[in-house]
């Protein structure tokens, strides 16, 4: 027991040192490389709490897609991050008051959060959690009792997929584009020409 109360916290400092770290990194490179070390001691804490599924689901989703992918974006691409940094102080007072206002309504929430003794009565008989493995009661909770929240989150990632794409798209004029609808619709008249040369005068000389 001495040797998992140790890892816990060890495991624990590291999150939480690492997530500082992502917001206080000048370089964005070392943010994202402290959101993977993040992650991968986020899944030592699945582990320990006996949620295997959780841990490698987060390692494979998060640190092998998600985070490899916003490495390779920040580096790829050309961003001139003193330029962005300069209107930060313009900012600061409304996104201090953002911040005041956010902390204020998660400790009402928090400070508010009563389990009514009604909720044993009202769940869904589900079997002991020792008798399922850990995929089974996940999956058991997620498309049965929190359905509705589960599709209404993936509803909110959607939008927000949509959103981020009709944002980034833009229409730049003298900017030649591929047409696969133009390219499938093309025959034969419009792609071939047949030309008659007469012999010795050559291609040129026939046009």
């Amino acid at each position: 027991m001495l040797i998992q109360f140790i890892v816990f916290y060890v495991f624990a400092a590291v999150v939480v040192g690492s997530a500082f770290m992502v917001i206080a990194a000048r370089n964005p490179v070392h943010s994202v490389l402290f959101l993977i070390l993040s992650f991968f001691n986020a899944a030592g804490l699945f582990v320990l709490a006996g949620a295997e599924f959780l841990a490698m689901t987060l390692v494979i989703v998060y640190v092998g897609a998600v985070a490899v992918l916003f490495l390779f974006v920040v580096m790829m691409l050309d961003i001139n991050f003193v330029r962005l940094r300069q209107g930060f102080m313009q900012y600061l007072p409304l996104g201090a008051m953002l911040g005041a206002i956010l902390l204020v309504e998660l400790l009402l929430v928090v400070g508010a959060f009563v389990v009514s003794p009604e909720v044993d009565t009202l769940a869904a008989p589900m079997p002991p959690v020792e008798q399922q493995s850990n995929t089974h009661a996940l999956g058991q909770l997620l498309y049965t009792r929190y359905m509705y929240l589960f599709q209404a989150s993936g509803m909110i990632l959607l939008v927000a997929m949509i959103g981020a794409i009709v944002l980034t798209f833009r229409v730049r004029t003298g900017v030649r584009r591929q047409s696969i609808r133009a390219q499938v619709a093309r025959t034969r008249a419009d792609a071939v020409e047949l030309k008659k040369v007469v012999s010795g005068a050559g291609i040129s000389g026939s046009l």
